[in-house]
């Protein structure tokens, strides 16, 4: 039996404290669990600190971490990373990496290598943009109120609760692609405890970026607005 978690969190950005990730280790140890803990973001941390589930007490033994190139020096698409564990554990996925991707392609090591030798600094180069974008956009959303920031601790991703127009995520993600060909992911798309929410990348350039989120609210701030007006006296949802 296995857990996973994904900290800093995608579609969140959440970064787990150590609090909680101590609570998820005694859960572990005490049902005999094996933890798989996706930390692809961790060059990618806006606020608090990155600390990996495997360094606290107990937890080496039974835990398998997941790095990757894609996030930390942009090689998404290039399929690179690796997994850090018990030695057992990684002889085992070894084998099992031999017999399904039969290794990864040689001028993709050779650029990972080279990746790796640009050291911290490339890195933070790399993670640069999604803070400013995430600061840029702390600042469009304060604005208004028709949608409301989850904290966006890490990662390159915002989730939006856009409860407040009354449309689910799939459907204001498909309206919001009607009306002003914007794309955000819905966030049922990530489960039910999600509905309601958007994720959205902060991938692509600062002003486009910037435009496109002030474009969301204005559309957003709509339907919250003309959902405001269709309700009655007797509607529940409307106070006395």
């Amino acid at each position: 039996m296995s857990l996973l978690v994904n900290s800093p969190n995608n579609p969140t950005g959440v970064v787990y404290s150590r609090e909680t990730l101590e609570g998820i280790a005694h859960v572990c140890r005490e049902h005999d669990l094996w933890l798989i803990s996706d930390e692809v973001y961790d060059t990618q941390v806006w606020e608090g600190v990155h600390l990996s589930p495997r360094a606290l007490p107990g937890m080496a033994e039974r835990t398998l971490v997941i790095g990757s190139m894609s996030k930390s020096h942009a090689m998404t698409g290039s399929r690179c990373g690796w997994i850090v564990g018990p030695e057992e554990a990684i002889a085992h996925l070894v084998t099992l990496a031999t017999h399904t991707t039969y290794g990864v392609p040689g001028f993709v090591q050779d650029a990972a290598v080279f990746a790796l030798g640009e050291g911290r600094e490339f890195e933070e180069e790399i993670a640069a943009p999604f803070r400013r974008r995430r600061d840029l956009a702390q600042r469009i959303l304060a604005g208004q109120n028709a949608v409301r920031l989850s904290p966006a601790q890490g990662a390159m991703y915002l989730m939006l609760d856009i409860r407040a127009t009354g449309l689910s995520g799939d459907a204001f993600a498909n309206a919001l692609l009607d009306a002003h060909h914007i794309a955000v992911m819905p966030g049922e798309s990530f489960g039910r405890a999600a509905s309601g929410h958007i994720r959205v990348a902060m991938t692509i350039g600062d002003d486009a970026f910037a435009h496109a989120l002030r474009t969301l609210c204005h559309f957003a701030t709509q339907l919250a607005s003309e959902r405001s007006s269709r309700r009655t006296p007797s509607d529940p949802t409307v106070p006395h």
